[in-house]
């Protein structure tokens, strides 16, 4: 269910999807204006972005959403932010959810992202 709306002072709006029927763990992916963009409901906060990644252009929103090992002395293990990145599926990149900023390079690597809401009984995008 995508429902594309008139352009608001915040830009297109695109209802996704119904809260109800978006689980935990749920992503879409819609087409607005020629762009793929995917909003994925990650325990019960949504993050949208463009489904391209930048190093190759993979289908980004595919991808397995995931946490990272914190920066530790030799033999010591630390998973940290779980579910904050999103891997690209086809060679590994890691980018941050909620700025689309890479794990490497958050200087110079990101994907955009979208804001997405809970209006109502609706998940709706705005592009």
């Amino acid at each position: 269910m995508t429902e594309t709306m008139p352009e608001t002072g915040r830009g297109t709006r695109v209802v996704v999807e119904k809260l109800a029927d978006f689980a935990w763990g749920d992503r879409r992916i819609v087409e607005v204006d020629g762009r793929s963009i995917g909003v994925i409901n990650v325990g019960g906060t949504f993050h949208a972005l463009r489904n391209n990644c930048p190093h190759h252009g993979a289908p980004l929103c595919e991808g397995v959403v995931k946490g990272t090992m914190a920066d530790t002395p030799a033999h010591e293990y630390s998973y940290v932010r779980h579910n904050e990145y999103i891997v690209c599926p086809w060679h590994g990149y890691e980018f941050t959810l909620a700025t689309g900023r890479s794990l490497v390079e958050p200087e110079k690597t990101r994907v955009r992202v979208y804001e997405v809401v809970v209006e109502g009984d609706d998940v709706v995008l705005y592009v």
